[in-house]
């Protein structure tokens, strides 16, 4: 059967009934979902990063579930609708992108003339310097939520930084960075101080980061597919160990090292 998304809208309102509908969503309120959202956003990221087409279509549903359940709240308290969201979104775009939209409406079309990327960029982040001043949010950084993954967050803010010319200019001043940020951690180890390392240690991640962020490289997808790379690997060698009738506490660091370069050799 096909369903739409008035019916999701309507099944949304039967789970909140008072009377009739689900208890636990009943219970819910906006800071409750927070982690299910985030939880189903990494699940779609994962998804896409897996080329599962099928999980792709599934956890999309998931986010968008998400959507409504928040309009479902802010309808009850009076704040929102769903169809303020679309409308707030689709002004936004709109507003957004004035080489599409040339007028400001929605079916208003361009002149035909190419705009280039950069240009693009450009005026967008011009327009949204005059949204975060109309939200008293002047500053550069402002709008940057303070929730997001630190790498991402990192990577958003050396973007946002670069827009002023505060940036490296080469990728040979970046890796002198890093390996200053490295001399740095390796001193406050030597002196064990446990503030001044958990410092300096950010700082390298930080600098890591930068590096990526010129390399053209997203850290955060960076670090996953290496944290995968690892998981596959320690699973192998654990399965292997387990075959055997042995534990993994039972073998030396050595045996275990030739078992990660026997993994690696299965290009694991």
């Amino acid at each position: 059967m096909s369903y739409t998304l008035t019916d999701l809208l309507y099944l949304m309102r039967r789970l909140r009934d008072p009377d009739d509908g689900c208890p636990w969503d009943r219970k819910q309120n906006f800071k409750s979902i927070v982690p299910h959202t985030i939880e189903e956003s990494y699940e779609l990221a994962d998804a896409i990063e897996r080329g599962d087409n099928t999980q792709i279509r599934e956890e999309l549903g998931d986010v968008l579930f998400q959507v409504v359940f928040y309009s479902q709240l802010g309808s009850e308290q009076g704040q929102f609708q769903f169809d303020d969201i679309v409308a707030s979104l689709v002004e936004k775009l709109i507003r957004r992108h004035p080489h599409v939209f040339p007028t400001g409406q929605l079916h208003s079309r361009p002149s035909g003339q190419q705009v280039d990327t950069r240009e693009v960029k450009r005026n967008w982040e011009s327009i949204k310097s005059k949204e975060r001043k109309a939200k008293a949010q002047p500053g550069l950084l402002d709008d940057i939520p303070v929730a997001l993954p630190a790498l991402s967050r990192a990577e958003k803010v050396q973007k946002r930084a670069a827009q002023t010319g505060f940036d490296w200019q080469n990728i040979d001043d970046v890796l002198a960075k890093l390996n200053e940020e490295v001399a740095e951690l390796t001193e406050a180890m030597k002196q064990r101080q446990s503030d001044a390392i958990e410092a300096e240690l950010g700082d390298v991640l930080f600098s890591c980061v930068n590096l990526a962020r010129h390399l053209r490289v997203d850290a955060e997808s960076a670090l996953r597919r290496t944290t995968s790379k690892f998981e596959a690997r320690f699973n192998y060698i654990e399965e292997k160990v387990l075959s055997q009738g042995q534990t993994l506490a039972q073998l030396s660091l050595e045996q275990l090292d030739q078992l990660w370069d026997e993994a690696k050799v299965k290009g694991l």
